[in-house]
């Protein structure tokens, strides 16, 4: 099938289409750096396609969550003009939809690695766009590492590496030298003015954030509780302009409270009369889904994770509000125990979020915590592979043949090394479980 390609006129990755179709043409490796909003993630494919890369074998296109690939799936596709599950499909755990004539086809990070064990040098792959590497998941950093690998035996296989303006150079050396680094093409994002305002949980006793005359320094802080102070904020945007409000939790139990509280002060505010308030984490429904990225007349209140963070545009966003938390995945070495607690997102995390409402015109973010703790809050998440038991990707790197000890692993090209205390302490694990050998050959001793 011929494909009629066209690039939207309004997305700023579509002006540098030229370059980028040089760039990937010229080089195996290729990082594109831009901020959420830009296009990437939806036309670089596409320009794949029109390289030709899709003629005699698939462009492979990772995500790091179901949700966005099967959302990003079906708007190319629609792009295109083609049916979901033909040209573009989409493969997720326990579903997908892909044909034999895909070309196109959208995945997770957990998809690609279950096709390594069956295909080494992913023969099937013309083209491997890696999306959302700035996340640094340990799929992610575990995928970049392979590839290194096994480019020297595909110098066909062009490797995309997109990224937000988060470090892209760490990419660009990982894949080249220090003196010779791939190339990164930066490509801007639609953005407008953003206005933060900061509305603290903890306010001086008997006074309203941002009431310097309420109390002095000295008194007792009274917090608010976070349901209280959400609606509040939404109380605050509705006495702005209209548009959409876009609002980010740690988890699914607190949208689920949130919803509930919200929909009573909608009750409450007249200014607020007819919104409609959507959840949106991985295990919505499809319909319910569908709800979050066509919007109809109503005002509405989008309640998150940090899915909407980066992997997902949300159209019609005007508004942020943060609560600044999400639950991140760490490994206890004194307990022995992974856990996900609710901790402060990162500043890169945080603006990350505020960014998604200076999309479509000037936007409003009410963080709901001080400027002093933002400032003092670590400039980026760590990556997962400096924060996790790394059980699981040893016992994957051995099943795979890549690892057969700790000595491998080590020398295991990852974007960033783990220490040997936590290989050590994953290899342990595995052998107190039975899934390894207490010795194998090549161990460490």
């Amino acid at each position: 099938m011929t494909f009629h390609i066209s690039y939207p006129a309004e997305l700023p990755v579509s002006e540098r289409r030229e370059d980028l179709m040089a760039a990937i043409a010229a080089n195996q490796v290729t990082i594109i750096a831009g901020e959420t909003g830009s296009g990437k993630t939806t036309q670089i494919p596409k320009m794949c396609l029109e390289l030709g890369l899709g003629d005699d074998g698939l462009i492979g296109h990772t995500q790091p969550r179901r949700l966005a690939a099967r959302t990003v799936a079906e708007r190319i596709a629609e792009e295109l003009g083609v049916e979901i599950g033909q040209e573009v499909g989409f493969q997720v755990r326990f579903t997908g939809e892909v044909s034999r004539s895909t070309k196109v086809k959208l995945m997770t990070d957990g998809i690609l690695l279950a096709e390594i064990q069956r295909d080494k040098l992913l023969r099937k792959y013309n083209a491997i766009i890696i999306d959302e590497a700035h996340e640094r998941s340990l799929n992610i950093d575990f995928i970049l590492g392979y590839l290194k690998r096994i480019l020297p035996q595909r110098p066909d296989l062009k490797i995309i590496i997109t990224s937000a303006t988060i470090d892209p150079q760490r990419f660009a050396k990982h894949f080249g030298t220090d003196e010779d680094p791939s190339p990164i093409i930066e490509v801007s994002g639609r953005t407008f003015p953003v206005e933060i305002r900061y509305r603290p949980l903890s306010q001086p006793a008997g006074g309203a954030a941002g009431d310097d005359d309420a109390a002095s320094d000295d008194e007792l802080e009274e917090d608010r509780d976070p349901l209280d102070a959400v609606c509040d904020a939404v109380d605050e945007l509705a006495a702005e302009a209209p548009g959409d409000i876009l609002i980010f939790f740690s988890g699914e139990r607190e949208i689920r409270d949130a919803a509930d509280a919200l929909n009573a002060r909608i009750q409450s505010n007249r200014r607020l009369a007819g919104t409609e308030v959507l959840p949106l984490f991985a295990r919505l429904s499809l319909q319910e889904q569908h709800k979050v990225f066509h919007p109809g007349n109503k005002r509405r209140i989008v309640l998150a994770t940090n899915v909407a963070e980066t992997s997902l545009t949300v159209p019609g966003i005007k508004y942020v509000i943060d609560t600044g938390t999400a639950r991140i995945s760490r490994y206890s070495h004194r307990t022995k125990v992974q856990r996900l607690p609710i901790e402060r997102v990162s500043q890169a995390s945080a603006n990350q979020r505020s960014g998604r409402c200076g999309r479509v015109s000037d936007g409003i973010a009410i963080r709901l915590y001080s400027e002093e703790d933002f400032e003092s809050r670590p400039p980026f998440t760590d990556p997962e592979i400096l924060r996790t038991n790394l059980a699981a990707v040893i016992l994957q790197m051995t099943a795979m043949g890549v690892a057969r000890g700790p000595k491998d692993v080590e020398n295991f090209p990852f974007v960033e090394p783990p220490d040997s205390r936590a290989i050590n302490d994953g290899v342990t694990l595995l052998r107190e479980l039975g899934a390894l050998n207490a010795t194998r050959p090549g161990d460490a001793k």
